[in-house]
């Protein structure tokens, strides 16, 4: 029979059978192209390859320059050979004709050569007309003037030649090498001069200086890029010399003439280098100047205060001209100018904090000496309480002033220098900051007037909080305060650092703040260990500040975030320390010192019940746990009072899991219990654990049964699994100790039947426990025949069946892993 599609079927397979052929008709119609396309190429002969055409390795020009030079190195070479060998040769009239005629000639034919447009050539031509004049003015020395003194004679030989080279380039401007050589040699003359006149160590920096400001006119002056570039390195070269000789002069004098003078001659380098910095156009290059013309400044006055004031007075006497330097920022200078002169006060008085840093070390850990002396008297002085073996300290007093004194110019910082410093509309050349007087209000010194980045602020704040910090860290030990006195002064630091802590909004304020409040609460725990009073008044206080700070920066809504959590970290850690130290004072033995530190646990899980779901409840909880461990390890060395550590936090872990939200601290409550009970049965020499262990067993497993049939969600680790480890692993421990054979046997069958149970109803808790303590007992009841097979067997081949197996499962790895995620999910998907 002949099934006839419908015409809808039918229709569909013809739209297939249309849209076969035209699909293989484009297959066809693309295959003929390329036939046709290999037929054309074949037919066609291949272009010949095109030549290939070496590129000149050098241009035209670059032969032309390197003939030239070769040719007037060459004719140089002729000429001081003319000059040192075949002078003797001519008298002195032939001599001074040759010289003169070689000289004017090299120095004439560049003119020439420029009118018609060579160049190069007159550069060759010109460069050796200079040379030709260095070896004139050689000659004249050799012949005129040989007694004349090398230094003095070199000193106006390069003058001259400096000049005559200057007016030989600004006759003939198109030659580019005149003029920078003109430069160069101009360097040496004041120099040469001061050296020769044996005028001193003042003259001769004073003619570095000198010739730098020299240098300095000519960068600025002339608009030559070579020129500029040649006076701008020797200004910055002479300056530097001068002034670093200056300042070797300036530190070196040792009575106030002296100083006087090297002040004198860092003045003017301070002048010359700020001077510059107000006609440099380019803002990096007049902040650099400036820089360099403050730390002048400070180092001319500091110099001379230094040898005006006793020696204690040195850093200070350096730190005050730097703070008076800082004036300069409210004044109508170029803004470039003022960052540069604010830059070299801030590093001097940067310099000067540095110099304090053995005191600030000295007073932040020397109490840590006292760990290794505790309670055994309390010192005389804070002095003696903070000595720091191999780290001397200089004038602490003096360290104190000058750590206070730049933290009152940072906290003014961001009131006077940021707004002065940051204003959007500064202007980007120097000498447009002359431009005349507007208006009040309007003229540069009430420009500024911008507020300054948030960052900046905070940063300044927090420099100055540590330098304030950091002086009155030192106060005590510099007034040599008597040990009561300082320890009640740092203890009052650290609540005032708490305090600011709490109230401030800023994060990076308050988070600074707290650190150094948790800094000086540590250094001052250390110190107080001198004494059991001082001891305990101390971590007795700390503790209550610590927690005023949390209640305080809780209830605050504009506090610093993390503030009241680490304050509140702290608290616990504070508490902790106290209550051991006071059982230690109390003569208490280390495990009763133990239980008597769990009422810090216990008082945490109360806080944290009582916060319920707030930000300080993890670190409370948390802190409170780690004290607990420690309680627990210091009764570890009583069984019985162990046993009774282990059952308190027991408690104190299940009345946290009385809490809808830490549902899990149940486990731990139960795990705890269990350590208890094993512990108190080791305790009793107890061989027979089942006896105690099989009545909490039963009553577990039929509550863990209800509740698997009241919520069959229930995990069988929870309703099966505290009461099958309650028994199961004392027994395990026992039958590992166990000589005779029936507790093994007993322990092995029920392990096997529970194994079986959790298997039959698909079970987790049974079937692990059960395996793995059937696998412990056998491998117990195993030992002692592979303990003979072992010994028996020859040295070789452990060794050799280790790598066999190891090589039999890295042949079968990949099947291993399988197997190993199907035994993964089956225990996965049990309860």
């Amino acid at each position: 029979m002949t099934n006839i599609p419908s015409p809808a079927e039918e229709l569909r397979i013809l739209d297939l059978e249309l849209r076969g052929l035209d699909a293989r008709r484009t297959q066809l119609l693309q295959r003929r192209a390329w036939l046709i396309g290999a037929l054309q190429r074949a037919a066609t002969p291949a272009p010949p390859l095109p030549r290939q055409v070496r590129a000149p390795e050098a241009t035209p020009p670059n032969v032309q320059n390197a003939l030239l030079t070769l040719g007037g190195i060459l004719l140089t070479i002729a000429a001081v050979a003319f000059t040192l060998v075949s002078w003797g040769h001519l008298g002195i009239g032939g001599r001074s004709a040759v010289l003169a005629a070689v000289t004017l000639t090299a120095l004439g034919v560049p003119a020439l050569l420029l009118r018609r447009k060579l160049r190069s050539t007159a550069e060759t031509v010109a460069a050796l007309g200079l040379a030709l004049t260095v070896l004139d003015a050689y000659a004249v020395h050799a012949v005129a003037l040989p007694r004349a003194d090398a230094l003095g004679y070199t000193a106006a030989a390069s003058a001259v030649l400096a000049a005559l080279w200057t007016a030989y380039g600004l006759s003939f401007r198109s030659l580019r090498l005149p003029l920078p050589l003109a430069v160069v040699t101009g360097q040496l003359p004041l120099f040469l001069w001061a050296r020769a006149a044996d005028a001193g160590d003042h003259a001769t920096a004073a003619a570095l200086l000198v010739t730098a400001a020299l240098d300095a006119a000519v960068a600025l002056r002339v608009s030559d890029p070579v020129i500029r570039t040649v006076a701008t390195v020797g200004a910055c070269a002479t300056g530097l010399w001068g002034a670093l000789a200056a300042g070797q002069l300036s530190w070196s004098a040792t009575d106030l003439p002296a100083a006087a003078a090297a002040g004198a001659l860092l003045i003017l380098g301070a002048s010359i280098a700020l001077v510059a910095a107000w006609l440099i156009a380019e803002p990096p290059a007049a902040t650099a100047s400036a820089f360099a013309g403050g730390l002048l400044i400070a180092a001319a006055t500091g110099g001379v205060l230094r040898e005006a004031l006793p020696a204690a007075w040195t850093v200070p006497a350096y730190l005050v001209c730097a703070v008076a330097l800082l004036a300069v920022v409210r004044t109508a200078l170029p803004r470039p100018v003022l960052r540069g002169i604010a830059g070299a006060a801030l590093l001097v008085q940067a310099l000067a904090a540095l110099w304090t840093l053995p005191a600030v070390v000295t007073a932040l850990l020397g109490p840590t000496n006292w760990a290794a002396k505790a309670w055994s008297g309390a010192p005389r002085d804070m002095d003696d309480a903070l000595a720091l073996p191999g780290l001397p300290v200089q004038h602490p007093v003096m360290a104190a002033l000058v750590l206070a004194t730049v933290a009152g110019v940072l906290s003014t910082a961001h009131r006077l220098l940021l707004p002065a410093l940051e204003h959007p509309g500064e202007a980007p050349q120097g000498h447009t900051a002359a431009a005349p007087a507007s208006a009040p209000g309007t003229g540069p010194a009430a420009a500024p007037t911008s507020t300054p980045p948030l960052d900046a602020i905070s940063a300044t704040r927090c420099a100055a909080l540590a330098l304030a910090w950091a002086a009155l860290l030192v106060l005590p030990s510099a007034l040599q305060l008597p040990y009561a006195i300082g320890v009640s002064a740092y203890v009052a630091l650290a609540g005032a650092l708490l305090a600011v802590a709490s109230r401030v909004g800023s994060k990076a304020v308050g988070l600074t703040s707290l650190g150094l409040a948790v800094s000086s609460s540590v250094s001052v725990a250390f110190l107080a260990l001198a004494s059991v009073e001082a001891t305990l008044g101390t971590l007795g206080a700390l503790t209550v500040l610590f927690l005023a700070a949390t209640v305080f920066a809780a209830r605050r809504r504009t506090a610093a975030p993390g503030v009241a959590p680490a304050a509140a970290c702290a608290t616990v850690a504070y508490a902790t320390a106290f209550l051991s130290a006071a059982g230690t004072a109390w003569d208490l033995r280390p495990e009763h010192i133990g239980l008597l530190v769990l009422v810090v646990p216990a008082l945490s899980a109360l806080a944290a019940a009582r916060l319920g779901p707030h930000p300080l409840t993890p670190p409370v909880e948390i802190t409170g746990a780690v004290a607990g461990g420690l309680a627990i390890v210091l009764t570890a060395g009583h069984t019985a009072t162990l046993a009774l550590a282990l059952a308190l936090g027991g408690v104190i872990a299940a009345g946290t899991a009385l809490r809808t939200d830490r549902r899990r601290a149940g486990y731990a409550a139960g795990v705890l219990f269990l350590l208890a009970s094993w512990v108190r049965l080791a305790a009793w020499d107890v061989t027979t654990p089942e006896a105690y262990t099989l009545p909490v067993t039963v009553p577990a497993l039929l509550i863990g049964a209800l509740r698997l049939r009241r919520a069959p969600e229930t995990s069988s680790w929870t309703a099966y699994g505290p009461g099958l480890a309650a028994t199961l692993l004392p027994s395990l421990v026992a039958a590992w100790s166990d000589a005779h054979w029936q507790r093994p046997l007993i322990l092995g069958s029920a392990a096997l039947l529970i194994t079986l149970a959790g298997a039959r109803h698909r079970l987790q808790a049974p079937l692990v426990l059960g395996g793995t303590v059937l696998a412990l007992d056998a491998l117990h009841e195993l030992a002692p025949y592979i303990v003979q097979v072992v010994d028996t067997l020859p040295r070789w081949l452990p060794p050799a069946l280790a790598g066999l197996l190891l090589l039999a499962i890295g042949a079968t790895y990949e099947q291993r892993l399988r197997d190993a995620r199907r035994v993964r999910d089956v225990l996965g998907r049990m309860h």
